[in-house]
């Protein structure tokens, strides 16, 4: 009777640390899901930050650069592109496609040396870049914390956390295709 009892301790022991167990693994994986979502967020800030600051970018351009308006088309569909993307693919996508038609204004308006003088250009070129400096971090953030969650949710015994309560892994942002091409400006 008193092993039995003894048995029974020290199989109620072992019951609860694996409940702590799992509820410590559970636990740490919400915490890392929410610090991926708060690090895709923070592209999110960055791309919309970028996509304020294009249409006054664009104006004082154009002010400049009235014969050029096919890039202003392009930077228009592009803007609407990246609004409307809802995947993170589609985000990847749209954004390669702003950064590759933005480096074709900031190319055209080497041909306007007035345009490069002017304060307001100045002020939003700055700001243009720091923003994409900031988009970049942003990547880089999102991406450790997407490694860091994948890797965690693979590894034994939390991959079985993982799949009871369905942690799925996350796709990492990479540069498109068309990003990685340089882009051409024509005259």
């Amino acid at each position: 009777m008193r092993r039995r009892n003894i048995g029974l301790i020290i199989a109620g022991i072992a019951l609860l640390i694996a409940i702590i167990a799992v509820i410590g693994s559970y636990n740490n994986l919400v915490e890392m899901d929410e610090e991926v979502k708060t690090a895709l967020s923070q592209i999110d800030n960055q791309l919309q930050r970028r996509n304020d600051l294009i249409p006054n970018l664009v104006e004082t351009v154009k002010g400049y650069a009235t014969q050029e308006k096919e890039i202003f088309t392009e930077i228009a569909n592009a803007r609407a592109k990246l609004a409307g993307a809802d995947t993170l693919a589609e985000k990847a996508a749209a954004s390669a496609e702003v950064s590759q038609v933005l480096s074709r204004l900031l190319v055209i308006t080497e041909n306007y040396p007035q345009l490069k003088s002017d304060e307001n250009f100045k002020s939003l070129s700055d700001e243009l870049a720091g923003t994409e400096n900031r988009i970049a971090q942003a990547r880089r953030d999102y991406n450790n914390k997407a490694k860091e969650f994948n890797t965690k949710i693979r590894r034994f015994p939390t991959s079985l956390v993982a799949s009871i309560f369905n942690f799925e892994k996350y796709e990492y942002f990479e540069a498109s295709e068309q990003s990685k091409e340089v882009p051409k400006v024509q005259f």
